[in-house]
């Protein structure tokens, strides 16, 4: 008999997942659930815009996909058009890998103000996410804030300083460029709550601000350490001496007649969100690390800005009525219950870069090995009829294809692609 799989979420979770799988099992049917006609998640729709290079770790998921024994069940979402209990029912094992594409809430008086969003939000917005299209976020103010000392922040940042010219090789959403070269903001800042040696940021990414075309970057001096405490493990403070290298070499730059600053504040806890119906400025105190954590010092200081940006975290908002631990589904090593286990951020919390995502799954579908043996379920000949009988709008991975090579060929002024924004736009390349 024919092992079945079903994989929920065509991220680099599930797609690891997947050819850990083709490996393990000689023999084996795997079909890939994913809610937008369009594969691979995060690579889509978290990879910064002007990362393309990045987007074609994807390169070797869509040889996966293209397999005779792998199905790609797209526009389909699990919870919507078919349930969790279904596939399992169907399925010998079912595999969660649905990120945690979801903001944690900075807890704070004004955070539902007009003009503060999660930096999942308003990084789909400028990646073409369909739930993030209509977001048109607040640029017209005197300045952005980032609450955030990792790369996302520095992505966001980083897109909102470049100029046109700087993205025309990215692929950032039309409506984004536009918005962002008509806003006049002259300030952006980006706070963290601890110093420079807890940043979570990497050399690479903090390495790209250094040259940007009309924005200069603004370093304290006075809040860079002398060095990297021995405390960090070894390849840890390496990395950490050299942010720590690049940031005295932002400090030293003086570049006072380009239009906007980035101001990069180490120490700074946001306390409050100003404004009356709409973001108008921020308040944030002063702290000090003590023994690694983040002290209150009690000084508080206000920033004009007209929108803020939290990138302080993410959680999993799973399909199905599951345990939670944290932000992450609960699990033994991937296991959840029964014959559903789990990979990703989904399984251990928002962490690591793409590939870490490798290993991760692997070690989850050696469990999977142990555990699970072919039964003759029905899998996604049984999910497909009841799809059909629900009007469901399954996308194939052929059809995905031609809506690719669709936004391949409506890409104007250097962009490698524009992607749709919605998925109506994209429906409506296959049905017209």
């Amino acid at each position: 008999m024919t092992a079945r799989f079903a994989i929920v979420g065509s991220g680099p979770a599930g797609m690891y997942a997947a050819d850990a799988l083709l490996k393990l099992y000689e023999d084996c049917r795997i079909d890939v659930y994913e809610r937008f006609p369009s594969p691979f998640g995060l690579i889509r729709f978290g990879v910064a815009p002007d990362h393309f290079k990045t987007r074609n770790t994807a390169r070797q998921f869509w040889r996966t996909l293209e397999l005779e024994n792998v199905g790609y069940f797209g526009n389909v979402e699990v919870g919507r058009d078919v349930s969790l209990d279904e596939l399992q029912e169907h399925y010998d094992a079912v595999i969660l890998a649905v990120g945690a594409y979801n903001d944690r809430k900075l807890g704070i008086p004004g955070e539902d103000l007009k003009g503060v969003y999660g930096a999942c939000a308003f990084v789909g917005w400028y990646n073409s996410h369909p739930d993030y299209r209509g977001l048109n976020p607040l640029l017209d103010g005197e300045g952005v804030a980032v609450i955030g000392i990792g790369n996302v922040a520095l992505d966001v940042c980083r897109v909102l300083a470049k100029t046109p010219a700087e993205m025309v090789d990215s692929d950032i959403a039309a409506h984004a460029a536009e918005a962002i070269e008509a806003a006049d903001y002259t300030g952006l800042h980006m706070f963290g709550r601890r110093g420079p040696n807890e940043a979570g940021f990497t050399p690479k990414e903090l390495g790209e601000i250094r040259e940007l075309e009309r924005c200069q970057v603004i370093v304290d001096p006075a809040q860079l350490p002398g060095d990297v405490p021995d405390t960090f493990e070894a390849r840890e403070k390496g990395v950490k001496e050299k942010n720590l290298k690049i940031l005295n070499e932002l400090a030293a730059q003086n570049k006072p007649d380009l239009p906007i600053t980035m101001n990069l504040q180490f120490y700074a806890s946001p306390k409050e969100i100003l404004g009356g119906d709409r973001v108008e400025g921020i308040r944030l105190e002063r702290t000090e690390v003590v023994d690694g954590r983040a002290v209150a010092t009690g000084e508080t200081f206000d920033i004009p800005v007209g929108a803020v940006v939290t990138a302080i975290g993410y959680h999993t908002v799973p399909p199905g009525d599951l345990d939670m631990n944290g932000g992450q589904v609960a699990n033994e090593n991937g296991f959840v219950k029964d014959n559903l286990y789990v990979v990703g951020w989904a399984k251990r919390g928002p962490t690591g870069t793409i590939p870490t995502n490798g290993p991760d799954s692997r070690d989850v579908a050696d469990v999977i090995s142990e555990r699970v043996t072919a039964s003759g379920k029905g899998g996604g000949e049984a999910v497909r009829a009841l799809l059909a009988e629900r009007n469901a709008r399954i996308v194939s991975f052929p059809e995905w294809m031609k809506v690719a090579e669709a936004e391949i060929a409506r890409a104007t002024g250097g962009h490698p692609r524009e992607r749709f924004p919605t998925v109506e736009e994209m429906l409506a390349v296959l049905d017209g």
